[in-house]
């Protein structure tokens, strides 16, 4: 019998099973597919010359993150190349807002297109410069943050920590307007806030979009060298020489509860896998409170709520091998991992806008990631892995465009959908179809299917609006990964803070665990106790 079972091989269940490990417990994985990853993974199935990464590419969160610092990955081979250039937003005038891991380069080209908006991005980085460290410490623990938010009180005085509240709280376009006069940086920060599903109009999209913006400044977008795998490669690696198991091909079907406490899993080949201390769930919230633990061992409450569960955008990805770099007119984006597509702020309202109707958008905003150029040993020399992906409604009630998309996703559809997407490159970059060697499609069914978590492909395990953040994620209670079940803890990004590749939610579930708590915490577990109407979850480190 292990100590603990951890539900799904994802990053956040690495993570929390290495911290686990770490602390002398045995730690049994189960994870459905049959290669351990989630959402970090990478192959060559476009075409044998390539790397590709299936999910996720770019992972500025892992550079800043506290939790993947503390793995010291490097031990295990992990190694780290960044882009030229971190991002690149061309104008619809050839010109192109980059962000540069210098300074002086990002400050003097945001100032080219618009004087003044380089000195206006300076003041946002000097704000970053006193808060940014206690701001990740508040996001990355578990709630309440309370010594990173007197960090920053302290350091942000007259009044600065309120100002700063008011930035995070920020729609995206507001934020724009109030600190730059020119597009360019505002496409910087509001393509930033769609990497989550924040258009520009909604609150909390101008933090989101600041806080990736500075991310980038500050530490990149980087790549693990080789691909998204190497990632992986490097949690599992450490996790073994700690004596850690990791079963692939073993989907569970149920946790088992005694007494109101979780002690065991099922498996759908009818294994029982015992756990003699706690079960941390790498999973989506829906599918823990929906599926794995029956209703009848949960409050009420817990189960009205989980019904009010917000889920993020789809997602549709096309993935490509390619003769030699994407021809962009702006020659300045040819320099950095990732370039954004779209040809104003307004242009991404209207892309949020036929979102929320449940249109397939006609002209789709894409996030590209040029791999090649992050990471050189991704594909030959001259030649580009190249990626892009957009945002699609959940439910698709019509076609924004001609094509009568309908969101059934078959062969045929998907391939409109991936040469719409082709056509709005050639708009940025003409020629770029023939540059084309291979390509895959990945529709949301597609995405879902590879990795159970990405519900129709939702890449953040939940909405980032702010109704479904710290306290409220994933339902209202205390924003910590305890469950209404004793012993059972929810370690994905479903929990706080969320989606991104930083192994907080997997972190907070292990020391949770653990039994690393301070009074505080034991006060929210009571409250917790009082909101959800069952009995809350008790310390079962020393058990």
């Amino acid at each position: 019998m292990s100590d603990a079972v951890v539900v799904g091989a994802g990053p956040n269940g690495l993570v929390a099973a290495n911290l686990l490990a770490d602390q002398g417990w045995s730690v049994e994985v189960l994870e459905a597919q049959e290669r351990p990853g989630g959402a970090v993974f990478s192959d060559r199935a476009v075409h044998p010359d390539f790397v590709n990464d299936l999910f996720s590419s770019f992972y500025p969160l892992a550079a800043a993150s506290p939790v993947i610092a503390g793995l010291r990955l490097e031990d295990e081979g992990l190694r780290w190349s960044h882009a030229p250039s971190v991002l690149a937003h061309p104008l619809a005038d050839g010109r192109c807002a980059v962000i540069d891991r210098d300074l002086d380069v990002t400050a003097e080209g945001l100032d080219e297109l618009c004087a003044g908006d380089g000195r206006s991005w300076r003041a946002q980085c000097a704000t970053w410069d006193r808060a940014g460290h206690d701001l990740l410490r508040a996001l990355f623990t578990t709630m309440p943050p309370v010594r990173a938010l007197a960090g920053l009180g302290l350091r942000l005085r007259g009044g600065g920590a309120l100002r700063l509240a008011r930035t995070m709280l920020l729609p995206v376009r507001r934020l724009g307007e109030e600190e730059f006069d020119g597009e360019g940086a505002r496409l910087l920060l509001a393509g930033n806030a769609l990497h989550a599903d924040l258009g520009p109009e909604s609150a909390i999209g101008g933090g989101f979009g600041w806080l990736m913006s500075m991310l980038g400044q500050h530490y990149g977008f980087p790549v693990p060298v080789g691909g998204a795998v190497s990632l992986t490669d490097a949690l599992v690696s450490r996790l073994r020489r700690r004596g850690g198991v990791i079963r692939c091909g073993e989907p569970v079907t149920e946790v088992v509860v005694e007494r109101g406490r979780a002690v065991a899993v099922r498996t759908a080949g009818g294994d029982t896998v015992p756990a003699r201390r706690a079960v941390l769930a790498d999973v989506s919230a829906p599918a823990l409170y929906g599926r794995l633990v029956a209703p009848e061992h949960l409050p009420a409450r817990v189960l009205d709520d989980i019904r009010r569960f917000q889920w993020d955008f789809a997602t549709f990805k096309t993935d490509w091998a390619l003769d030699s770099a994407i021809p962009w007119k702006a020659g300045a984006a040819g320099g950095a991992g990732t370039v954004h597509l779209a040809d104003s702020v307004d242009d991404l309202t209207r892309f949020a806008a036929q979102i929320a109707m449940g249109l397939v958008p006609d002209r789709p905003f894409l996030l590209v990631g040029q791999m090649t150029t992050a990471d050189p040993t991704r594909s030959p020399a001259g030649t580009e892995s190249a990626w892009a992906y957009t945002h699609l409604p959940r439910v698709v009630r019509g076609d924004a465009g001609d094509a009568g998309l309908d969101g059934s996703w078959d062969a045929a559809r998907r391939e409109i959908m991936a040469d719409r997407m082709e056509q709005r490159i050639e708009q940025f970059a003409p020629g770029f179809r023939a540059r084309v060697l291979g390509r895959r499609v990945l529709a949301p069914p597609t995405l879902q299917s590879a990795d159970a978590n990405l519900s129709e492909g939702a890449l953040n395990g939940g909405t980032t609006a702010l109704h479904q953040q710290a306290v409220f994620r994933p339902i209202p209670g205390t924003g910590r990964p305890e469950t209404p079940v004793r012993g059972l803890y929810l370690a994905s990004s479903s929990a706080h803070p969320g989606g991104g590749v930083h192994g907080a939610p997997g972190a907070n579930a292990a020391r949770a665990a653990l039994g690393i708590r301070r009074p505080l915490a034991e006060a929210l577990s009571l409250v917790q106790r009082t909101l959800t109407g069952g009995s809350g979850a008790a310390t079962v480190g020393n058990r």
